[in-house]
Parts: structure tokens; C-alpha cells; sequence
């Protein structure tokens, strides 16, 4: 939002425009480094039209570089120079591609699939400008002041870049829905004013970002610092010598919206009064005066909450704004270290053999500062014990979604309808998510494994026709069986997680008897078993109206209680891959 008598800086404050509002990010960043840079998300072509502006902003010849997802630590942050120290015999280091990148700029690809490692250690670059590395024998020390352009490339809402590197990066960009646009297009005067001066900001100013981060539930404090800096930026960038209404509305709508975690609710207006009459001989030089515009923290606020897109406000609604990626995201199971396969986690001291692989180069970056000590010469490098590294993987475990659905009573067909609906959903996502579905009924005096781990659709609805209804509800032989499936497929290198859908008030006893309180003891009992098993667990309590057993129960498991009386498939699937993400 704009006001009347005040000079935008560029098009995008009077029409904004998703691709003019990344340009713009993109011209702040290069003229102030500590704005920290960008996540941006969108199509290749338009992303480009993004980075040449940043090119365009940077000084001539400033260096760019890549930042790969899987890149180990002595290529970001520097190392040992292996050629160098093996001609010369005496440890030479080098510097990594953070230190190269000084005095330009950095664009990490896939971000969303960088390690929280890597992405921590290029956060602590940014906070200080400097790269410390001690290690190996060497003692590296560089400057790295640089821009960072994170390339969002994630399908699913929940995956995006580690918060730990977009928490430093003051504008969070989506040009997604960006359609028929030329990416060569840019919007007009957005010419770099070279030596601007700029008056201190007023108290005003700082009050009206500060106040609106608080009215989007905005936590952090570097948000509007971030702001406070892209003001700055966007005065200098337009030649004006102090923060105006149309450079703290552009740093709205840039650095806080996409951080809001909630929408203010409208204020109460009071009942409008009617007028004082004008005093005798003022009427008309009151009649000539302007009106008095609204306080700057309205307008603040409003240029926010105009640029909020559509699934900025679903995300808020649903109380999940930009958080940054979970640890079960597309399904992915629990980390385990290898020694074979699997994502590369650098290396570290041993002996190969058991399964683990000798690391060459890191065993020989790691003897070459102490050749000349051990006497090597004529080519040969003398390598001792301590000296053998040793390769580290870490693999992603395949996640398997056990569903235990209560098939008794008279409400069973009601279940079992919800039940087969939110498996088809989950097996629909199976096969990108890389996770398997099964399915236990219990009725009767006993359960029965009705799907076996699959990622068939056409297995699982042929299995799921039949589910049979009707007779008592043994709870504690359904938590037991899926239990036992869980355990079966943790031992097979997966990751179980079980859903129990019931009112959680078993009749029937682990030994088949109709006894009610024999019954809940051993239902207690199967609980307990699956919370000591560490297993994660979802409870749905599907009684008309949730009783005190159910959440019981799911304590015991150590599960999270969802009470969901009258969910439909989708509700129910979309309750747990809540839960499955934590």
C-alpha cells in the first residue's frame, strides 16, 4: 500500500508483482550483503531472471559459486591443499568454496535437501563473515562475506530449506504462480544510487515494523531487524536521504509476510460520532486542511496482509506457517549411520573392514603433514594405523504405516469405510514417499493381518473388499499383532509407525474370555508393550464421544490422542501425516 505524496522506489511497491518483488530482493541483497539473501522458489527461467539481477547489483567480477547439497566440509569450508602438501612435504591448505565466494555470492540448489549439518555451518559463516578451520595439522583462517540465494525446489508444503539458514536470510520468495511472464522483464527505476547517505530511522518507524512482526506472530528478532535493514535499502536504492511510508510498507511485504504465523483480527471500530460543529469563522480553512492520514503502523500492517498469498493464509489457518522442513517429511523414516550406502557423512578414524570402506583420499590428506617427520621421500608416502579413515554414509529407513482398525460392533461398517479410504490415500503417496501401508482388523476373540506391507494399490483394494465386521472388540490381540508387525518390520530395516483406530474399550480378554476388566488390564498392557518398544503411534479415537480410555491408552503407547468421531478419509489421512511428521 501506498500513500498519496510519497514516491515509490520501484513498480512493485504500487503494483506488487511476485517476479518485481524477488527483483527488487534481489537488488537490496546486492547493495546490502547483510540482508543475508533469499529463499527463493519458482521455475527455472524466472529464478534466473532473480540471480541476474543479484549479478547485475554486485560489484563487477564478484565471485559466484555453487553450493551442492551433498558437499562435505573440507570443499565448503577448506582443508588441506592433498598436491600441494605431497609435493612440498609440508601441510599447505586451501580454502573452501564459502571463502571463495567473498564479495559475492553463494546459490545452494535443492536446499530443501540440505543436511542440517551443512546448512548449520554455512548459518555460522553468515554470522561472522569468517571461516575458521583447525584441523588436520592446519590452521585456516578467511574472510567470507557473501549473499545467499536458496533454491527452493520442494514439492510437498512441508519441504523447505533448514530454518537454521532461512531464519538469516530476510526474504523468503515464491514465484511460483508466476505464469506468461517474460523472464527477461524487470521493473523500471531500480537504479543503484552509489553513495547515499541516510538520516537515523525514527522512533516511528522502528514502532510500526515492530508492531506489525507482533501482530503476525512473528517471534524472531531478526525479522525486523531484517526489515528494518530492507527499508534502509529500498530509501537508498530510490536517492532519498530518509525512511519513507512506501519503504517500510515494500519491507513488509517482503521480509515479515512470509514469516506470518497468524492473522490479526480486525480491530473493533467505534460507532462513528457525529462531528463537532466548526467554530465561528474556521469553516473555511478547515475545508482546506487534508485529512489526516491513519497511523504509519496501519499501513505497515495493511502492505503485509495484502501480499499474505492464498496458501500463506491455508498454512496460517491451519496453525503450520513456514517452519522449515520436519524430520519425517515425505515420509522418510528414522536416520542410520553405514557403512556401505547411502548419503555421504565424510569420514572418520578406523580400520576398513565389517562392512566399512577405507576412505583413500582422507586417509592420505591425513598422513601428509607427517611425511616429512616419518622420512618419506622418493614418492612414497609412509601411512601408519592412526592415519586410516574410514567412509561414513547414512541411510533413510523405508517408513511402514500399520493401520490397527477395531472391526466390532454395530458401527463397524462406518470404520471400516474410513479405515479402507485413508490407506488407499496413503498408498496413493507410496510410491514417492518410498513407504508401505499394512493393515490389522480386530473383532471377535482375535486379530487378523488383513494387508501385509505393500505399496500395491490394486493388492490393497482387493484385500480391503472383504474386511469383515461384527462380534467383540479385542483390543488387546490388535495392539499385539501390530506390535509384532512393527517389530517384524523394524528388524527388516524400516521404520514402523502404528495407527490404532478405536473407542479404546476392549470386552474381550488377550486369552479370549468375555471379561471387561481382564480386557482393559491387558489392553494396558499391549500399550505399554509398544511404548517400551519405542515405536511411534498415532491413537484415533473414533467413539461418538471420546472417553477418558482412549487417551489413556494412547499415554501408555507413548502415541499421539486424536480424537476424530466423525472423520472422513480424508480428515483421518490428513490427521496422520500430522502425526507421522511429529
Amino acid at each position: 500500500m501506498t500513500t498519496q505524496g510519497v514516491a515509490a522506489p520501484h513498480a512493485a511497491v504500487d503494483a506488487p508483482d511476485a517476479l518485481d518483488d524477488a527483483i527488487v530482493a534481489a537488488r537490496l541483497c546486492a547493495m546490502d550483503p547483510g540482508l543475508g539473501g533469499m529463499v527463493l522458489r519458482g521455475h527455472d527461467d524466472l529464478r534466473d531472471a532473480v540471480i541476474a539481477a543479484l549479478r547485475t547489483g554486485l560489484p563487477a567480477g564478484a565471485p559466484i559459486r555453487r553450493i551442492p547439497a551433498h558437499i562435505d566440509d573440507e570443499r565448503l569450508l577448506g582443508g588441506i591443499d592433498l598436491t600441494a602438501t605431497l609435493a612440498r612435504g609440508v601441510a599447505t591448505s586451501r580454502i573452501g568454496l564459502l571463502a571463495e565466494a567473498d564479495g559475492g555470492a553463494v546459490i545452494v540448489p535443492m536446499a530443501e535437501r540440505l543436511s542440517d549439518a551443512v546448512a548449520s555451518r554455512i548459518a555460522a559463516v553468515i554470522d561472522t563473515g569468517i571461516v575458521v578451520v583447525e584441523r588436520d595439522g592446519i590452521a585456516l583462517r578467511a574472510d567470507a562475506r557473501f549473499v545467499t540465494v536458496a533454491l527452493d525446489d520442494g514439492i510437498e508444503p512441508d519441504e523447505r530449506p533448514p530454518v537454521v539458514l532461512a531464519e538469516r536470510m530476510a526474504f523468503w520468495i515464491d514465484v511460483t504462480t508466476i505464469a506468461g511472464r517474460p523472464a527477461e522483464s524487470a521493473p523500471p527505476g531500480i537504479e543503484r544510487v552509489a553513495g547515499q547517505s541516510l538520516d537515523a530511522p525514527g522512533d516511528e518507524a522502528l514502532s510500526a515494523l515492530a508492531a506489525t512482526a507482533v501482530a503476525l506472530g512473528i517471534s524472531s528478532m531478526r525479522a525486523p531487524l531484517f526489515a528494518l535493514r530492507a527499508a534502509q535499502a529500498s530509501a537508498r536504492l530510490a536517492g532519498r536521504t530518509s525512511i519513507g511510508e512506501a519503504d517500510l510498507a515494500l519491507a513488509a511485504r517482503l521480509v515479515l509476510a512470509p514469516r506470518a504465523t497468524r492473522i490479526p483480527a480486525p480491530a473493533q471500530e467505534a460507532e462513528a460520532e457525529p462531528p463537532p460543529p466548526p467554530e465561528q469563522g474556521d469553516g473555511a480553512r478547515d475545508e482546506d486542511m487534508p485529512s489526516e492520514p491513519g497511523p504509519i503502523d496501519d499501513v505497515v500492517l495493511e502492505a503485509a496482509l495484502a501480499s499474505l498469498p492464498k496458501d500463506m493464509l491455508a498454512r496460517i489457518a491451519a496453525g503450520g506457517a513456514r517452519r522449515g522442513r520436519t524430520v519425517n517429511a515425505r515420509g522418510a523414516g528414522e536416520r542410520r549411520k553405514s557403512g556401505a550406502r547411502g548419503r555421504p557423512m565424510g569420514a572418520r578414524a578406523g580400520v576398513p573392514g565389517g562392512g566399512h570402506r577405507l576412505a583413500l583420499i582422507d586417509t592420505l590428506r591425513a598422513a601428509a603433514p607427517w611425511q616429512t617427520l616419518r622420512g618419506g621421500g622418493g614418492g612414497r608416502v609412509r601411512i601408519r594405523r592412526d592415519d586410516l579413515r574410514i567412509r561414513r554414509y547414512e541411510t533413510r529407513e523405508e517408513v511402514v504405516t500399520i493401520f490397527a482398525v477395531d472391526a466390532s460392533g454395530s458401527s463397524a461398517l462406518a470404520r471400516l469405510a474410513e479405515a479402507k479410504g485413508a490407506v488407499e490415500l496413503l498408498l496413493a503417496e507410496a510410491y514417492v514417499k518410498r513407504a508401505q501401508v499394512a493393515l490389522v482388523a480386530f473383532r471377535g476373540t482375535g486379530a487378523e493381518l488383513l494387508l501385509p506391507p505393500t505399496r500395491s494399490l490394486a493388492r490393497a483394494r482387493r484385500s480391503l473388499a472383504a474386511l469383515p465386521g461384527g462380534g467383540g472388540t479385542p483390543l488387546a490381540a490388535g495392539l499385539d499383532a501390530a506390535r509384532a508387525l512393527a517389530e517384524a518390520a523394524r528388524a527388516r530395516g524400516r521404520t514402523p509407525f502404528i495407527v490404532v483406530l478405536t473407542d479404546g474399550r476392549g470386552n474381550i480378554a488377550a486369552d479370549g474370555r468375555a471379561v471387561r476388566s481382564q480386557a482393559e488390564a491387558d489392553a494396558t498392557a499391549a500399550a505399554r508393550a509398544i511404548g517400551a518398544a519405542r515405536i511411534g503411534a498415532a491413537f484415533v479415537d473414533i467413539s461418538a464421544r471420546p472417553r477418558p480410555e482412549g487417551a489413556a491408552l494412547a499415554r501408555a503407547m507413548g502415541a499421539r490422542y486424536l480424537p476424530l468421531p466423525r472423520a472422513d478419509a480424508a480428515t483421518m489421512h490428513a490427521a496422520v501425516s500430522r502425526a507421522q511428521r511429529g
